[in-house]
């Protein structure tokens, strides 16, 4: 379905407005569709993204800043979001000995445990969205939105 179709435009648009206009009405989809992956689970989009993050820390501990360089959304409170997943004993937190201004975050066995039952949900919604594409469509996509997002 053609995007004018979708909010209903009769006006002519220009190609970067409906450029604009499908990425963002196409992560809203996205966006949707994960949260209902997520919400038994009772985290967000953000918190499972420190999750990950701190799974990949391969049992080593992370501190905020590098959480916050990690992030797909850049604009995330991090302190907010770890806070929130020690509530939910997902994460530990802890002060560095070395250095006291230094806070460590590390994912939990029952944070590796709730990442262990998203995994295949999650490879399932993810390849969910690609199989109307074949693998030159695939690549063709990735490197195209590169490009669109890199504009430096």
């Amino acid at each position: 379905m053609k995007i004018e179709d979708v909010i209903k435009s009769t006006v002519l648009m220009e190609d970067s407005k409906k450029i604009i206009l499908n990425i963002m009405y196409t992560q809203n989809i996205l966006a949707e569709k994960f949260n209902e992956i997520l919400k038994p689970y009772d985290i967000s989009g953000e918190q499972y993204n420190v999750l990950r993050i701190l799974r990949g820390q391969k049992g080593n501990p992370a501190n905020m800043c590098v959480i916050q360089e990690r992030m797909l959304a850049k604009t995330s409170n991090t302190t907010r979001l770890v806070d929130k997943l020690l509530l939910k004993e997902l994460v530990t937190r802890e002060v560095c000995p070395e250095n006291r201004r230094k806070i460590e975050v590390s994912i939990t066995q029952k944070g590796l445990e709730i990442l262990k039952e998203l995994d295949p949900k999650v490879t399932q919604h993810e390849e969910s969205f690609s199989k109307n594409l074949n693998e030159d469509e695939i690549i063709t996509l990735i490197e195209l939105l590169e490009k669109y997002r890199n504009q430096n």
